[in-house]
């Protein structure tokens, strides 16, 4: 399988650059995976779609201002880091430019000495990790010295940093957000819950694993970087208790769908656990846990939309993707949604 069949082309102006003004008005794509047949609605629509005593699972982890700038101590160059994950007490993973720069042992500070990180270990593609110096709580400390760490593709600036969280973030620790879950409103999980559909959270904090780009010819080769979950006990057991019942669970993204097919490939069942994981879901994986997807619309060649391959076939995605262009459809993190039943 290579990754050149996951590729396609998409019109610059269709990657959204900014949030729309309301989460909810966003377009939505229904693609019946069964049929590969394809409706166009709007996301607040999404409450016609589910059925009472379906459970929608969604990941409740808060993006941290994990984007760094400082200076080296003994020569004043200028250092980005991109804080990823914590690997021990004060020990973070950090995706580092320029990583030439950084070698075991070197001092970076930033703010006026409010944290000061020493490389203790280099890694393949720009990682580096770093044992954090600071006083005080570390979030607070980032939400005074940090950036929202957008995308790439992102090059305008974001006037409310609270349009890149859900309206459920609650666990700090994300590098990036959990973008399918962007388009929920409080009012609209009103709206579901009032329909007798049962919301349920997990965790996983989005690293890079989710948003690497795939740099091998072969689909097969490419490892992804581990990233951590968290399921609680009352989600396990509504969940367990959903699949004897032959009710559908919807997952809400592609990390809370990596999470639920983690637990169960690893558990048989759902059960109160955490951990890291590092599962690669691409076109041939058995789905476990879900039976459903919300979802935005990926990058071409990357990890996630092989996972959307995965779950409809790849046909039907490609198809559906080249449907949503010509409606100018809006492609990525701010862009519009799909639901994939």
């Amino acid at each position: 399988m290579k990754t050149e069949d996951f590729n396609f082309a998409l019109p610059e102006h269709l990657i959204a650059q900014t949030p729309l003004d309301k989460r909810d008005n966003s377009k939505l794509l229904v693609l019946d995976k069964a049929t590969g047949s394809i409706e166009h609605k709007h996301f607040y629509n999404i409450v016609d779609m589910l059925n009472e005593n379906d459970i929608l699972v969604l990941n409740d982890t808060k993006v941290i201002p994990a984007r760094l700038y400082g200076i080296k101590e003994d020569t004043n160059a200028h250092i980005e880091l991109l804080m990823l994950k914590e690997i021990a007490k004060d020990e973070w993973e950090c995706l580092v430019k320029p990583a030439k720069r950084v070698k075991i042992g070197t001092k970076i500070s930033f703010g006026n000495h409010d944290i000061e990180a020493i490389c203790t270990n280099e890694l393949e593609e720009g990682i580096r990790t770093f044992k954090l110096k600071y006083d005080g709580i570390l979030y607070e400390v980032l939400s005074r010295l940090g950036e929202m760490p957008l995308p790439p593709y992102i090059h305008e600036k974001l006037k409310d940093k609270n349009r890149y969280q859900t309206v459920y973030a609650k666990c700090e620790g994300s590098a990036a957000a959990p973008t399918a879950g962007l388009h929920f409103t409080p009012e609209l999980l009103e709206k579901i819950k009032n329909k007798g559909i049962k919301i349920e959270y997990i965790t996983l904090h989005v690293g890079l694993g989710t948003f690497r780009p795939v740099n091998v010819e072969d689909v097969t080769k490419h490892k992804m970087h581990s990233e951590f979950y968290m399921m609680n006990k009352e989600t396990a057991n509504v969940l367990n208790e959903a699949k004897k019942s032959n009710k559908r669970i919807i997952s809400v993204g592609t990390t809370t769908t990596r999470t639920l097919e983690t637990i169960v490939s690893l558990y048989g069942e759902f059960r109160e656990c955490s951990g890291w994981t590092d599962i690669f879901i691409y076109p041939g994986y058995e789905f476990k846990a879900i039976d459903a997807l919300i979802t935005n619309f990926h990058l071409p060649k990357s990890t996630l939309l092989m996972l959307v391959s995965a779950l409809a076939g790849k046909e039907s995605i490609l198809k559906a993707y080249n449907e949503a262009i010509k409606c100018e459809y809006r492609f990525f993190s701010f862009g519009d949604s799909m639901f994939i039943k």
